[in-house]
């Protein structure tokens, strides 16, 4: 039902479901009644994002353990389950990233909160047959990326509710608590694994072929492992957090005039999702290989491919106000600003989730095995490595690291100006990418790569470190460049394209691995880290910028 609670006389703001008048800049109405708004949604949505990322994210450990579990797939099938979650969940993040002025926050965020139990209960149910189809496994990480679509919609919201002043703490609060998600995911998955979690409705488990891991250390092969938990174990949580998005969240109806009733709104989100899933399936079926697909594009091609389509569906597909809407918030395109920061949050948040999204099954690949040259002095890369460390011991550190820095990164934005942190990091970033290469070459053409793996840990926490500070510096220059009404679409379509991360990290990083020259792909992010350098410069730091130093 929706609620309509009387105007307050003094400041002003109604503070039921639907929220009338809405000053955040105005200092009484913000210390008065605003700021207890505005919070009580902030700490609703975080938990909210939380899952929509684990949801979204679990392929990257469900692969590792399928490798583990002996399911009858290749490591480039496995990859491309967490490339095709990537894709799904970054081209999702375009319709969400308009769903908040079309349909309000707390119908968008009820809502694509609960849409989580479909790919968590189905991916729960197809790990327990290995004998399925591919196709099968690909379906259900496709159906996962609308935990990816839900960031779009989250930090759109959010960025509605507080002033100017406070945009980069709370949009890194939100996103950067939120981003614990993957760092959940990577910590939870592996422990509900060993027990079952659900007694006899939960399905038999499997049996480990290869040692696998956890928090603590390995887990031997010969182990009793329930691995469709990996996707059961979220429905604890998404059912009461659906319940609290619905009775605590709000409604800004200066943002969102036009929603309709509840079923209205909710027509709208499921509606432009299910256009979204359509070029998104078009597209990877000319990309993914056979027999999934046709594989007759490259993914250089197939990303601007799936974007351009996603934008036209939307334009062309949208109606009634519902299309007005769209086409008001399609004005983001004609700023240049939004190009640029386009390309600085592919920096940051772009390398955060695709290097999430590759590091565990790239940490099985390249220390798993023994790298050993045949009598023709070719190398090989199939000796099981008995002093491998374990995927799923490590994987968790790094987004951790990522995600609990991204709020001080937007507090020392706040303070010092966002451009200024953008370009120390993405200098940051461009050395270790190229030190993270080198380590990866040795590794790969090692009989005891073990020994590099301090190394190699060490650097890419580095990278998550210094990309969690960037995207809170990202998040305080749009707050800043951008109003009001521009500043939560731009927020979303930047993560969107960002999000694409997801998809290119696997990609790139299990291609080259597979020509045995892992290093490349990290070369090559380095090489858009320093190109980016001079971007930030020249839009945001040089002398006679048009903004300086936002």
């Amino acid at each position: 039902m929706n609620t309509h609670t009387k105007t307050i006389a003094s400041p002003g703001a109604s503070t039921g479901a639907d929220v009338q008048d809405w000053r955040p800049e105005d200092e009484r109405f913000w210390n008065t009644t605003g700021s207890k708004i505005a919070y009580r949604n902030l700490w609703i949505s975080i938990p909210a994002l939380l899952c929509g990322f684990a949801v979204w994210g679990m392929w990257g450990i469900i692969t590792v353990q399928m490798l583990n579990l002996g399911f009858p797939f290749t490591q480039a099938e496995l990859f491309t389950l967490t490339a095709i979650a990537g894709i799904s969940g970054a081209t999702m993040r375009i319709p969400a990233s308009f769903l908040i002025r079309l349909a309000g926050g707390r119908n968008t965020i009820f809502l694509t909160t609960s849409m989580l139990l479909a790919p968590a209960i189905g991916t729960g149910i197809v790990l327990q047959h290995p004998e399925w189809p591919l196709w099968s496994f690909q379906l259900m990480a496709l159906w996962s990326g609308v935990g990816g679509g839900n960031f779009a919609s989250s930090m759109s919201n959010i960025s509605t509710f507080f002033p100017k002043r406070l945009q980069g703490t709370a949009l890194g609060l939100n996103a950067g608590l939120g981003n614990f998600g993957v760092t959940t995911m990577q910590i939870v998955i592996p422990v509900v694994m060993t027990l079952p979690l659900l007694g006899a409705f939960g399905g038999e488990p499997m049996t480990l072929v290869k040692d696998s891991g956890w928090l603590f250390g390995k887990i031997a092969a010969g182990t009793p492992t329930w691995v469709q938990n990996a996707g059961f174990a979220w429905v604890f949580s998404l059912v009461p957090l659906g319940a609290l998005c619905w009775f605590g969240m709000s409604n800004l109806k200066t943002v969102s005039p036009n929603t309709g009733s509840p079923i209205v709104a909710f027509a709208k989100i499921t509606y432009l999702y299910t256009l979204a899933f359509v070029p998104t399936v078009f597209m990877l079926w000319l990309y993914l290989p056979k027999p999934t697909g046709l594989g007759v594009l490259s993914m250089w091609v197939a990303i601007p491919l799936d974007i351009v389509m996603a934008l036209a569906v939307m334009r062309l597909a949208a109606f009634g106000e519902m299309k007005e809407g769209v086409k008001k918030q399609f004005a983001i395109f004609s700023n240049k600003h939004t190009w640029s920061l386009t390309a600085l949050y592919i920096v940051t948040f772009g390398s955060f989730i695709g290097f999430s999204m590759a590091l565990p099954l790239a940490i099985t690949v390249i220390f798993g095995f023994q790298h050993i040259p045949d009598a023709a002095g070719v190398m090989q890369h199939t000796l099981k490595n008995p002093n491998a460390p374990s995927a799923l011991t490590y994987a968790w550190i790094g987004p951790f690291v990522g995600a609990a820095v991204r709020p001080i990164g937007g507090w020392i934005s706040d303070k010092i100006g966002g451009s200024i942190v953008t370009q120390v990091i993405t200098a940051v970033m461009a050395a270790a990418a190229v030190a993270v290469g080198y380590v990866m070459m040795q590794a790969y053409s090692s009989a005891t790569p073990e020994q590099y793996f301090p190394m190699f840990l060490g650097l890419f926490m580095v990278l998550f470190f210094a990309s969690g500070i960037g995207n809170g510096s990202t998040f305080r220059t749009i707050g800043v460049i951008f109003d009001r009404a521009q500043a939560g679409p731009v927020l979303g379509w930047t993560s969107a394209v960002a999000a694409y991360g997801a998809f290119i990290a696997p990609v790139l990083i299990g291609q080259y691995i597979k020509a045995g020259t892992p290093q490349l792909a990290f070369y090559g992010f380095a090489v858009f880290y320093a190109l980016c350098l001079v971007l930030n410069w020249w839009f945001y730091l040089r002398k006679g910028a048009e903004i300086k130093n936002p």
